[in-house]
């Protein structure tokens, strides 16, 4: 049970006297919430007793939330009126008593079908501001339903229009002794809330108006008091059916006579009770959860949502909703278990059993503010005052959501939360954060240059970072920016992209248009720091060229490395050097760890699984074009290598890459050797020159960062191994060859 999941596992001590406590004040407050919503949904008000009772107690059971209250609440019981209306079903009759428990058993069966689907998902796609604006919507028109009840009118139902409509028409009635009943109750709450907030003013209050009533007789000068309710439980029906004198069920709803005409409208109603529910129920107990950082298993909750809803079809009431009214109350007791929802439930069992007479002694108005000071509690206001001193598009998103609730009610409100978040995403998408970056003397990394007054753009380079995905809707604003940023002296432009998570087909298309466009003028263009992934979506999507010629690298500073920038780089409009990391200064922790990491193999970051094979092809090219050429060790280091590395067509390898590039041109040299291609007077020579630029990058490296050596050695030997299996009949001569070579060098 989740129940005790939660006793044992929780992540504070339990106080079960306060969860207890709890469960009573929210079964007390819910007797009259309870059965004013049965009234709507065209029940008689015991039987919003009845879904208080045994519904509670499996939702307590089954929850993965702590704190969040069930029970019968206004949006469904709404609903259900309204298609008893429709169907010109009287409230209270004995059609309404079978008709009403089959929808709350379709609204069941739809929530045990969203389980299935796993349904719950769509809640993570609502943003804090909309789930913030809707919670607080359904909250502000709970408190319109209520208001007239304070001053002893009816409570309305609708959206705002009819809610404040209602209100005017009720204040024909209006009761000054109720009205100060009433009000009192909500500021004395209010007031002992900032003052005395451990004190349960909630149970305080609904005493004092039973006191009130026993000692001056309130109903004598017009003061409405709740219903009187026969005692007893509750009997166990079938939904849809009515028992003979026999004891046999008989299938009922046929003698409706719009029955199945209005089937098809009975089971979209109750889809729609299910998302309701759903919605309001997940958003609410979501926000508990965040607030006190539990952990909510949305598709748990929908099953949970079924049981309970089973439950109540059952017990013959209608459906059963999330309660942002009780739990508010649940709330302010510091509950912290679901042991409140048992103890609730129990409370309803002996209110039905003993209690019934005490239900008459309670004034409305008095019940009433107690519902309203739970409902303004749930509001969230220092929600919305955050946004609108912190971000006036998400204050908008958070009021557009509010008034699509008051306005449109609860379930557009829902499609409009939905919406609205994925608008404020596609928003946010086509405008990322950008930047442009430089480097800031004596420290390593790169820095904005908006942000940072000390940091400097590198001379002839403009580095960009965008922070977002690429697909359609931004790859212009993406263009234009980096062509805003270049200057007639840039040589090359560099995209630190590690913010872009995936491309579209016609962003890989644009930026090949701008790779093709700079490279035409003289410019050359990188993209960086990304996930290799962005390279397998760039070559699926028509991207290759870039990943052929080079044009995505590892890091900032292979790229700019390839470009023939080495550090020290030389800072624009200063003519002095980031002299963070030349070769005399000792480079600081962060400086190392991206030394490190940019000389990992960045040929298998950009190839994938086709690393390998593209390595070998390059390594088989340059030996190819060496053998067709004749050329001595002299044109090797004109042809192949510059000052500080390989310099092949795809561009400068970095440190691993070129290790394993030496190892599979040696395998390549023996294999043209054998077939008499080129001379063993020139494979030995071009060798020994091989070896000496392998021990010329081990010691650069080691002097850039001793630690690196370590990788590098346990790199050779996952080449080797490869060497050994694709190549078992030239392992073994490159083997002994270099055997000879270390032999010839100790000499």
């Amino acid at each position: 049970m989740r129940l005790i999941t939660h006793l044992r596992t929780g992540s504070e001590t339990i106080n079960y006297g306060r969860d207890i406590f709890g469960g009573i004040v929210v079964g007390l407050v819910s007797i009259p919430i309870s059965m004013g919503y049965a009234q709507i949904a065209g029940l008689p008000p015991v039987y919003g007793l009845y879904g208080s009772l045994l519904p509670i107690i499996i939702f307590g059971l089954m929850t993965t939330s702590r704190q969040f209250v069930v029970g019968v609440d206004a949006m469904p019981a709404v609903i259900a009126g309204t298609m008893l209306s429709q169907m010109g079903v009287g409230p209270g009759s004995e059609e309404a008593l079978i008709l009403v428990p089959f929808m709350t058993l379709l609204t069941a069966v739809w929530f045990f079908v969203l389980y299935l689907l796993k349904a719950g998902r769509i809640v993570k796609y609502v943003s804090t501001p909309v789930m913030g604006g809707f919670i607080s919507g359904v909250g502000f028109t709970i408190i319109l339903m209520q208001i007239p009840k304070l001053f002893g009118g009816m409570a309305g139902t609708g959206e705002v229009i009819e809610l404040l409509t209602n209100i005017v028409i009720q204040s024909d009635r209006f009761h000054l002794i109720s009205f100060i009943l009433g009000l009192g109750t909500v500021l004395i709450i209010l007031l002992c809330k900032k003052l005395i907030p451990k004190v349960p003013m909630t149970v305080i209050m609904m005493l004092a108006g039973a006191v009130l009533q026993i000692i001056f007789h309130l109903d004598r000068y017009g003061v409405k008091l709740m219903a009187e309710v026969a005692p007893g439980l509750p009997k166990l029906i079938l939904p849809g059916y009515v028992f003979t004198a026999s004891g046999l069920p008989v299938f009922a709803l046929t003698g409706i006579k719009s029955f199945w005409d209005s089937l098809p409208d009975l089971i979209m109603q109750s889809l729609g009770i299910a998302a309701v529910i759903m919605a309001q129920t997940l958003l609410a107990s979501g926000n508990y959860a965040r607030k006190y950082q539990d952990d909510l298993d949305n598709n748990a909750e929908l099953l949970a949502y079924g049981a309970m809803n089973l439950a109540s079809a059952f017990l013959g009431a209608c459906p059963i909703n999330g309660s942002v009214s009780r739990s508010g109350i649940a709330d302010s007791q510091g509950v912290r278990s679901q042991l409140m929802s048992v103890s609730a439930g129990l409370i309803m069992l002996i209110v039905l059993l003993f209690g019934t007479p005490f239900i008459g002694y309670l004034p409305v108005p008095v019940l009433t503010g107690i519902v309203i000071t739970a409902l303004i509690g749930i509001l969230e206001l220092k929600l919305e005052r955050k946004l609108w001193h912190m971000g006036r598009n998400e204050w908008i998103v958070f009021m557009l959501a509010f008034f699509g609730v008051m306005f449109l009610g609860t379930l557009y409100g829902i499609v409009i939360g939905v919406v609205l978040s994925f608008g404020e995403t596609a928003i946010r998408s086509v405008s990322p954060p950008t930047a442009f970056v430089g480097r800031i003397p004596g420290h390593g990394n790169f820095y904005s240059l908006k942000r940072n007054s000390a940091a400097r753009p590198i001379r002839n380079t403009v580095i960009y970072r965008f922070s977002g995905n690429l697909f359609f809707a931004n790859i212009e604003f993406f263009c234009s920016e980096i062509e805003g940023g270049i200057k007639e002296d840039t040589h090359q432009v560099v995209v630190d992209a590690r913010g872009i998570g995936s491309v579209d087909m016609t962003a890989v298309g644009r930026l090949v248009q701008l790779y093709i466009s700079l490279r035409e003028r003289g410019i050359l263009f990188y993209l960086t720091e990304h996930d290799g992934s962005l390279n397998d979506q760039l070559r699926s999507l028509g991207g290759s060229m870039l990943i052929e010629e080079g044009a995505v690298r590892r890091t900032i500073t292979l790229a700019l490395r390839d470009a023939g920038l080495e550090k020290p780089y030389e800072l624009e409009n200063t003519g002095e050097q980031d002299m963070s990391a030349t070769s005399g200064i000792r480079l600081n922790d962060a400086e190392n760890a991206v030394e490190a990491e940019e000389r990992l193999s960045e040929f298998e970051w950009v190839f994938g699984d086709e690393a390998d094979e593209r390595m070998e092809a390059l390594a088989r090219g340059v030996a190819d074009e060496l053998a067709f050429s004749g050329a001595d060790g002299k044109e090797l280091e004109e042809k192949v290598l510059d000052e500080e590395g390989i310099r092949t067509s795809w561009g400068l390898l970095g440190r691993f890459d070129e290790d394993e590039f030496w190892d599979l041109l040696e395998i390549r040299l023996e294999e043209l050797k054998a077939g008499g291609r080129i001379s063993s007077e020139t494979t030995s020579r071009i060798e020994r020159h091989i070896e000496r630029r392998r021990r010329f990058g081990q010691k650069k490296l080691s002097l850039i960062n001793p630690g690196a050596i370590h990788l590098l050695n346990k790199h050779e030997k996952v080449i080797r191994n490869y060497i050994k299996h694709k190549h078992p009949n030239e392992y073994e001569t490159f083997l002994k060859m270099r055997k000879e070579q270390k032999t010839d060098d100790k000499h």
